[in-house]
């Protein structure tokens, strides 16, 4: 069995970025085209697009798109390169955590500088650019797919927090594609999907990618997850990661810290998936790793409706960071990293 991701979260198409809407998935599915740098920051702001690998493609597309709408106006290059270098940081500001929009925006950004072409080459340039970075994004996952399935056991029970599938890629997905490798091999296996608070990513993403490629799939909620582990009922959990530290500590969506703990004491494999784009060398361990605080409504209320009580505090951090010690292997697209994965990473680095 071989899966061909049908799902296209985002792409470039006659000069605008169409992506898939994922604020109203499951309810329903549509897609937004983003037209300007604006646009786009609004985009990944609002997570109209997530999950890591997919803003960094959002952020290189957002770079190609200020570069259309400044060549309009702007016939001097050092001007043009000036206004660009200050949309790319804007976009960048979007949002904090994931590292890997600042890696495809400060990629683009690098291109546009070291070429010597006038606006209108670096603009086609920065648009072909984007494209081989979006089509390299499915390649690398389906890499990290095949190295992760190596590592599934056969009729595995897998547990995976948040969604990291194809929607939080340009396709098929880092801890979902590791799942859709195996299950091509070995259709038994089985998955454990966390509810995921506050937005229920893994309820509404995960669930709905799972079921239209007849994965099996059971929803729990958040709390659930040692109960089910101490019934041997999980044999392995796989989750995504949104940046990981050159000591393989790794920042993802908000309880996967809490998963990792559950795992180490029931003596069960957590594995992160994640592209090499996702690990940030620059700095050396989790507590350096900027966390996003969301908007309190995500707490307060599901689908518009408020379930608190009006008035109460409320504190919403939209990731946490997982110690090195709980990992068990980081899943890239050149392997699978292993303890000390200070060595590790910097060996896979210098390579």
């Amino acid at each position: 069995m071989t899966f061909k991701s049908t799902i296209k979260t985002i792409q470039w198409t006659n000069n605008i970025s169409r992506m898939i809407n994922q604020t109203v998935l499951p309810y329903k599915f549509e897609t937004v085209d983003i037209k300007t740098a604006e646009e786009m920051y609004k985009a990944i702001k609002d997570m109209i697009v997530r999950g890591a690998p997919a803003i960094g493609i959002a952020g290189a597309h957002g770079v190609s798109l200020a570069a259309l709408e400044l060549s309009k106006n702007i016939n001097d290059k050092n001007t043009f390169l000036e206004q660009l270098q200050k949309k790319a940081e804007y976009i960048k500001s979007s949002r904090p955590t994931a590292v890997n929009l600042m890696w495809a925006v400060d990629k683009q950004m690098k291109l546009a500088l070291n070429t010597e072409g006038n606006i209108k080459e670096i603009t086609e340039i920065l648009i072909e650019n984007g494209i081989k970075l979006e089509n390299e994004d499915i390649e690398i996952n389906k890499k990290i797919g095949d190295f992760g399935a190596e590592v599934v056991p056969k009729g595995a029970a897998i547990l995976t927090h948040c969604n990291a599938g194809a929607l939080a890629t340009v396709g098929y997905g880092t801890a979902l594609g590791v799942i859709r490798s195996a299950y091509a091999k070995d259709p038994s296996i089985k998955v454990f999907a966390d509810e995921t608070r506050p937005r229920q990513q893994g309820a509404r993403l995960t669930t709905w990618e799972l079921v239209q490629d007849n994965i099996p799939v059971t929803l729990i909620t958040d709390g659930m997850c040692s109960y089910f582990m101490s019934k041997k009922m999980i044999d392995m959990v796989v989750v995504g990661a949104d940046r990981i530290a050159a000591n393989g500590d790794t920042a993802n969506k908000i309880g996967t810290y809490t998963v990792a703990i559950a795992a180490k004491y029931h003596n069960i494999p957590f594995y992160i998936a994640a592209p090499l784009s996702t690990i940030d060398t620059s700095i050396k361990s989790g507590s350096e790793i900027p966390i996003e605080e969301r908007n309190h409504k995500e707490v307060t209320h599901i689908n518009g409706d408020w379930i608190c009580a009006e008035g109460v505090n409320i504190i919403n951090p939209g990731f946490d960071v997982t110690p090195n010690e709980l990992i068990t292997g980081i899943i890239t697209e050149k392997g699978i990293l292993k303890p000390d994965f200070k060595a590790s990473i910097k060996n896979c680095f210098t390579v």
